[in-house]
């Protein structure tokens, strides 16, 4: 077994979600949010690291990756798992960091994801979006909902990557994914062809730069299911962020396409839970008649939040809700509650209304 392997399956069997590999250092790995340097390994030498890059890497990343130039792809470990891998350098030599991508068909219920989930899987048009920051379980949940569609209905999936991170095999649907510098040039190009190529549902790996809104906006209006990514922290952040790619003079024509075709957002953020591992904490926007006016008034976008929060009946909620809710179930301390608050003062006020002790010692974002 390949160096690379070996450390990969020791990453899995410690249940870590994250490894570091970097030159004059032993491995380190991320096991429920917090990154721990393994003492008991010995210290891994620069060729070893450069070595171990070209062992993952395909023969036409090698061009790009002797030039310097950071590489992103996919690599399979038989028995072990799928991950993601990054090759960088810093200080001149050669890291890396590797990613476990589950390959189990998990449920949303066995992903703790409130039922709006399953709802906007449901979807058979419109705009779908998954977000929040790196490592908040985004791939785990679309990979998950795909899954379900595919177990589900039948249909077309074309999905778009960069790189292919979960596998698909063919269940009611006929999946065909894409990557980027291998099946297509870039999601650009990719989306401008996908919408002759018969699809139900589309995935995009994510969403970054105009022209991939633009076509994903455009796919979702004719009637495709679209799915994809931002890195964007909250609901009305998002929505911000999409009419931001515009320029000014084509934000209103943004607005009413966005107003016309999104049917949910769901923001992620992943907690420590008590008793160990983590816990996904849901914001969770369905689009109404209140929100689609929200999103198209300039002035009201900031009210989407107070309607998030009065909204429960559509399976509605916002992150303070779902902390709380979590709090409540005895799922999260008190003290993660309060780190991962928007603001700690409102959310200790909210606290305290419904009974619960807020310790001095907890503080928030």
């Amino acid at each position: 077994m390949a160096r690379i392997d070996v450390l990969l399956a020791m990453m899995a069997d410690r249940g870590a979600s994250d490894l570091h590999l970097k030159a004059g250092s032993p491995p380190a790995v991320r096991v429920d949010g917090k990154l721990s340097i393994l003492r008991d390994q010995p210290a891994i030498a620069a060729d070893d690291v450069t070595a171990m890059a070209r062992e993952i890497l395909e023969a036409r990343h090698i061009p790009a990756f002797d030039e310097g130039a950071d590489i992103d792809c996919a690599y399979s470990v038989p028995d072990v798992g799928r991950f993601r891998m990054n090759v960088f350098r810093q200080r001149g030599t050669v890291s890396m960091t590797a990613r476990w991508v589950s390959a189990k068909h998990l449920s949303f219920t066995d992903l703790g994801l409130p039922p709006v989930v399953e709802k906007l899987a449901n979807e058979r048009r419109g705009l779908v979006l998954v977000t929040g920051t790196a490592g908040s379980g985004k791939t785990t949940t679309l990979a998950t909902m795909i899954d379900y569609i595919n177990r589900t209905r039948e249909g077309h999936i074309v999905t778009i990557e960069d790189p292919i991170e979960v596998v698909h095999e063919d269940v009611l649907c006929v999946i065909e994914q894409r990557e980027v510098g291998i099946d297509t040039p870039g999601y650009g190009d990719a989306m401008r062809h996908v919408v002759r190529q018969d699809p139900n549902i589309i995935f995009i790996g994510e969403m970054r730069d105009a022209e991939t809104v633009s076509t994903a906006l455009t796919a979702a209006e004719i009637g495709n299911l679209v799915l994809s990514t931002l890195h964007t922290i909250d609901a009305t952040e998002t929505i911000n962020r999409i009419i931001d790619f515009y320029p000014p003079y084509q934000q209103r024509q943004a607005r009413i396409m966005l107003g016309a075709t999104l049917r949910g957002i769901i923001s992620m953020r992943l907690i420590p839970a008590v008793g160990g591992g983590l816990v996904p904490a849901i914001e969770a926007l369905v689009m109404t008649g209140t929100i689609r006016e929200y999103i198209l008034d300039p002035e009201q976008t900031y009210k989407i939040r107070d309607a998030m929060n009065e909204g429960e009946y559509y399976g509605m909620q916002t992150f303070d809700q779902s902390l709380i809710q979590l709090l409540q179930a005895g799922r999260i301390s008190v003290e993660d509650a309060m780190s991962t608050s928007a603001n700690s003062h409102d959310f200790r006020i909210k606290l305290r209304q419904i009974g619960v002790s807020v310790p001095a010692s907890a503080v928030g974002g």
